[in-house]
């Protein structure tokens, strides 16, 4: 009796211990190296300055994602069949999707918006036909606040793939306004009188220079390229005070600016 006791513990050792034992060294190595493995991936997002809320969601995926790995493979350790787990982890994760197509594709778009950060806060921007700084960048969308302080919500999936003009990254604009002059004026003198009102604006940049051209030979003036550059904060101040320092600086100077003529004509009898 006691021989085949032992032999029944052997067997019992040999069918169940050692899997246990196996399937313990590999959940303990296992999660040794899912922590060490985190701690590389952590330090790699820190050194590409990855935003703060896109790191802690990242990492809690991938963590996740390596926890269920190791769990499914202890399982399959113990001589329980796997195949049906993994099964049923594909089909729900394909429901999700499917339930969640247009939030994970606003998902996505806001991952690689703040992985290759397009614009960050602050910036004036212009996408999806709508003129803003960015106020938040959120996982799934992004908050503009328009010049006429509104504040508009854009789906990060249409920023992701639509075209997106930055302002503020070269860290200067150019303000673009057209003046026109008679064409009996003196052209050259016109020119330096609104480059005075240029250069007299502490809010216009000196570099790169400002500049007025001739740019259109129009049916009764001649038109006037003026162009400031100045930095993005500071385009609505420097348009208005170009418009209108232009018009008075004109006036002064006895340029006239040319507008149209109404024509009365008088019947006889």
């Amino acid at each position: 009796m006691e021989n085949l006791s032992m032999e029944t513990i052997m067997g019992y050792v040999e069918t169940y211990g050692f899997p246990i034992l196996k399937a313990i060294l590999i959940f303990i190595i296992g999660s040794w190296i899912i922590k060490k493995l985190m701690k590389v991936v952590k330090k790699l997002m820190l050194k590409k300055d990855y935003d703060e809320s896109l790191q802690k969601f990242l990492l809690s995926l991938l963590g996740g994602l390596l926890k269920v790995f190791l769990i499914i493979t202890v399982i399959g350790t113990l001589g329980v069949e796997t195949t049906s787990f993994a099964a049923v982890i594909a089909a729900a994760g394909l429901a999700i999707g499917l339930a969640l197509q247009g939030s994970l594709s606003n998902f996505a778009g806001g991952v690689l918006l703040l992985i290759f950060k397009p614009y960050k806060i602050g910036d004036l921007i212009e996408a999806q036909g709508e003129l803003g700084v960015v106020k938040e960048i959120e996982i799934f969308t992004t908050k503009l606040v328009t010049p006429d302080n509104k504040l508009t919500i854009v789906p990060n999936g249409a920023m992701a793939n639509g075209n997106i003009t930055n302002y503020t990254a070269e860290g200067q604009i150019r303000v673009d306004t057209m003046v026109g002059i008679g064409y009996d004026e003196d052209m050259k003198k016109a020119k330096e009188v609104l480059l005075e009102v240029l250069t007299s604006n502490p809010l216009v940049l000196q570099d790169p220079a400002p500049s007025v051209n001739v740019a259109n030979l129009g049916d009764s003036s001649v038109d006037l390229a003026v162009r400031p550059f100045c930095k993005p904060e500071h385009y609505w101040d420097v348009f208005f005070a170009t418009v209108e320092g232009s018009k008075v600086a004109l006036d002064k100077a006895g340029i006239e600016i040319p507008y149209p003529h109404a024509v009365e004509i008088q019947k006889e009898g």
